[in-house]
């Protein structure tokens, strides 16, 4: 039978005890993490959310408290009174290595069984680990996340508070206004056959707050989409969410660049240079071939166009016949790593992502590999060695396509060969992606469509091509990268309700569709709209990488998995049937395809 806790009250934590508390008349909770017998000496490892602290019996303690001691088992819960001492055999692995406990009085508040893997060090499955969650959350390097994830929590709220934000909660049932990924659903009772939706963000109330007059708005807003999971993906989420009136992109960019330097201070003692380095859309995509590059590393893009356009190498020459480009990266002393066979696995990476092959120049010896030399003059090859600077040693893959299909493709390499060569250096390297198409074409609609969303506002000297030439209207948008990284995304919005209309009839929308999804939006912008914009940081992803966590489940305290279900409490579930009547609601079985 577990023991009370009658009379005992926590004076302190584990893990905050030091040198300083020697003599100190302690009491302390927590759970046994290791139990060492040695006869008429006992030791264990008492361990809480702070740490460990190390609790000793020996010939000073009384028999009965002994005796009671060698009965504990792997994390049961245990409270413990006694002196803090002077360790003789410092630790200095722990914190609180210096010192122990001699125990007066111990009690086991409640017996533990053995758990399914061990808390304390090893490798345990992913399925055992989730299923059994609430074990796998007294582990060291997870309780250190999530103690970090409410410290950045803490620093943004302090930060933003302390700039005049007012923190203002938008609801989480909504109207579905189907854009982006799919909405999570959720059935109305008392309005039979309707359904409300959980927010994909809080987008439109924000907007509406600057309509009210509250001038700058912030949450930390839990956010829903029915998408595919991956690494840095799960179906619920949350976002640090702001909204600033009467701003343009420069104060929205300053503030944000405020807050993170704050941030990353405060809580790693790490010094973030700002202004953060800019790039626009265009920039990032010609020269890393991704609108969210990783930039601790060189190996840029390179346009060789103008030099192959009229060479023997039809591959080549026809690329840019076709209104195409021929691009390269240059691997500098990549020949010794990148053998025949490695590149040969990086043209079949190349095809799986689109590109019809890869060229390449491996200069290892005094006169390089080059896949295509035989079609090409040795003045040619040399010009584009010059180029690129290209030499002995260095390893160039060379893509011949379309724009959309060279720039990604390079991009994607670009990523690949740095991991697998280990060419990425250590920091935080942060810039801003600014001035994004407006619009995006659809080939399987065959229309255009918003790249943000609707409300984002186009840049002024690109109005003139609405109507005329859409890919040449660029938005007063902007991303804020990290490390390769997608952080956060936000725009100045549309407030002209007549240039907001023009934008809908530009994405093909009805005046129906228009009514149907925004119509309170657009009645609301008639009545005095200030100039505003605003962004949303993934706090889950900035944690993710703070911590130096794999996976967004390393910050999350109860995650999903793949399949967006929870191994712990098993959702999602089946539910009643006299729930499902009471909502009007009949499960139709999927058809096997």
């Amino acid at each position: 039978m577990a023991d009370l806790m009658t009379g005992l009250k926590r004076t302190h934590y584990c893990g905050d005890l030091r040198i300083e508390d020697v003599n100190s008349q302690v009491t302390v909770g927590g759970w046994a993490q290791k139990i060492r017998d040695k006869g008429s000496l006992v030791f264990i490892d008492l361990r809480d959310r702070t740490g460990l602290v190390q609790l000793t019996f020996d010939d000073r303690t009384k028999e009965e408290v002994i005796t009671k001691a060698k009965t504990v088992k792997p994390e049961s819960t245990l409270m413990v009174k006694g002196t803090v001492i002077a360790r003789e055999a410092v630790n200095k692995d722990i914190a609180t290595g210096e010192i122990e406990i001699l125990v007066d009085e111990i009690r086991i508040l409640s017996i533990a069984q053995t758990p399914p893997f061990h808390i304390d060090g090893g490798k345990v499955n992913d399925d055992i680990a989730l299923k059994y969650r609430y074990l796998d959350l007294r582990r060291s390097h997870l309780q250190k996340n999530i103690k970090m994830r409410h410290d950045i929590a803490k620093v943004t709220r302090d930060y933003f508070y302390d700039n005049g934000f007012l923190e203002i909660e938008t609801p989480m049932m909504i109207k579905s206004t189907p854009e982006g990924a799919r909405d999570y659903l959720v059935p109305s009772r008392i309005h039979n056959g309707k359904f409300y939706a959980l927010p994909q963000s809080p987008q439109i109330y924000k907007q509406l707050l600057m309509i009210s007059g509250y001038d700058r708005y912030i949450q930390l807003a839990r956010c829903f989409r029915d998408e595919d999971l991956r690494a840095d993906r799960q179906p619920e989420f949350t976002q640090i969410d702001l909204e600033m009136s009467f701003v343009d992109t420069d104060d929205i960019l300053s503030m944000l660049e405020g807050y993170i330097h704050t941030l990353f201070e405060k809580v790693m003692n790490i010094d973030i240079p700002t202004p953060l380095p800019r790039l626009t859309y265009n920039e990032a995509m010609n020269r890393y071939g991704s609108d969210k590059p990783d930039t601790r590393f060189g190996m840029e893009i390179q346009d060789i166009s103008d030099l192959v356009k009229d060479c023997g190498f039809s591959v080549f020459s026809g690329a840019v016949a076709d209104g195409g480009s021929v691009r390269a990266i240059v691997v500098k002393d990549g020949a010794k790593d990148l053998s025949r066979k490695a590149i040969d696995k990086l043209t079949e990476h190349a095809k799986g992502i689109g590109a019809k092959g890869l060229a390449y120049v491996r200069w290892v010896d005094e006169k390089p590999t080059c896949s295509f030399s035989k079609f090409m003059t040795e003045d040619e090859l040399n010009a584009i060695f010059e180029r690129i600077d290209c030499k002995q040693g260095d390893v160039a893959l060379i893509v011949a396509d379309k724009n959309k299909v060279t720039l990604p493709v390079l991009g994607a390499l670009r990523l690949v060969v740095a991991k697998q060569l280990d060419m990425i250096p250590e920091g935080y390297n942060f810039l801003w992606i600014t001035e994004f198409p407006f619009f995006e074409w659809d080939e399987d609609s065959q229309t255009w469509l918003a790249m943000h969303h609707p409300f984002t506002m186009p840049m002024d000297e690109c109005l003139q091509y609405l109507d005329s030439d859409p890919a040449k209207v660029f938005a007063k948008a902007y991303d804020l990268v990290l490390n390769g990284v997608e952080l956060s995304s936000g725009s100045i919005r549309i407030t002209d309700p007549e240039l907001q209309q023009k934008m809908f009839t530009a994405l093909g929308l009805t005046e129906e569709e228009i009514e149907a999804k925004f119509g309170f939006l657009v009645d609301a912008y008639k009545y005095g709209a200030p100039p505003h914009g605003g962004a949303g940081i993934g706090l889950d992803r900035l944690s993710m990488i703070m911590c130096g966590a794999d996976s967004l489940r390393d910050v999350i305290a109860f995650p999903k998995v793949q399949n967006a279900s929870e191994l712990m409490s098993e959702c999602p579930a089946v539910v009643a049937t006299e729930q499902l009547d009471e909502l009007g609601i009949c499960i139709k079985e999927k058809e096997d395809k």
